[in-house]
Formats: C-alpha cells, structure tokens, sequence
C-alpha cells in the first residue's frame, strides 16, 4: 500500500545531550522557583524551595528515562513516559497528603497540595523536552492562584454576609411571622 509502517518504529530518536537535559531540569526548577515565590509572597506553605525541589526532582526523574537509553545493550528506544510518571505521581501524592491538615472542621493545605502536583507536572514536562508547554501550564496555574484568590475572597464575604454556611442561621423577625 504505501511507504511502510506509520507507527514510528522506522523512526530513528536521537537522544537529548547532557547540556540539553541539564537544561530541562533547570528551567523546571526556575518553573517551581517562581511557583514557589508567589507561594511565599502570600505567606502560604510549601515555597519557594520546596516548589523547586519538587519540579527540579520530578524534571530529573523524566531525564533519567533518557540515560537508561544510552546504556549499552537498552532494549528500548524511548522513555516509558507513563511509568515515570506514575512514579513521580505516586512519590507526590504522599508529600501532598502530609500538606493536608484537618483542624476544628476545616481542611488547610488543599492548594498548597494542589500547587505541588502541579509542579511536578510541570517538572515532567520539562524533562520530556515540553517546555513551551511546561512555561504555559505555570502561567496558567499562577493565573488560578493569585487571580482566583479575589474572586473566592468576595464570595467567602457573600456567604458570610448572608448567613450562608451558617449552622445556625439568625433569626427571623417575628413581626411578619405572625
């Protein structure tokens, strides 16, 4: 019928060099740097270190995928993508979980945990050579973020303000009750 398979297999994938996986893990850890700044600057959990540390060790797993490649006698020739990922995933959920507390009725920590998965997805996109992507996704998380918090402080007022969430709702006037 036509020229061959036109699943990729005929395709030759040249690995990333060292500088340019360096590169991945850097620009992933200055993703998380900024992730984490804005964290700070709102006095939140979980800043500017720990954002980096979670991108830069997530962008640096994904890397890993490549040198294994090279190693004499791989019997692959791409990265297991999903499989690092589902690692990073896994090793993200515990730290996220231990963000979460539950204290007199309320959970803290939900976004801050959120802020952190996101970053090592952002990571993961970095060490799979996504960058356009990776920069994308940590504008759009710093849009939800900072440009969210507004808006659910106006409606926390609203509830607020109309008794709403209230276990006890206030009285209601007994003149027209009657």
């Amino acid at each position: 019928m036509g020229a061959g398979p036109t699943d990729g297999s005929d395709i030759e994938m040249s690995l990333p060099t060292d500088a340019e996986l360096l590169a991945r893990v850097s620009l992933a850890a200055g993703l998380g740097l900024l992730i984490g700044a804005e964290r700070e600057l709102f006095a939140k959990p979980a800043g500017m270190r720990t954002h980096a540390l979670v991108a830069l060790g997530a962008a640096a797993f994904t890397v890993a995928g490549y040198g294994a490649l090279a190693a004499p006698g791989a019997l692959q020739t791409r990265p297991d993508v999903a499989r690092i990922a589902a690692q990073v995933v896994s090793g993200i959920g515990f730290l996220g979980a231990g963000v979460i507390i539950f204290h007199r009725d309320r959970v803290r920590g939900v976004t801050t945990a959120a802020d952190v998965w996101a970053d090592a997805a952002i990571g993961v996109l970095c060490g799979l050579g996504l960058l356009l992507v990776a920069a994308g996704t940590t504008a759009l998380l710093l849009l939800v973020v900072v440009g969210l918090s507004p808006v659910e402080r106006r409606m926390v007022r609203y509830r607020r303000d109309h008794h709403i969430d209230d276990e006890d709702p206030p009285p209601r006037s007994r003149g027209r009750d009657r």
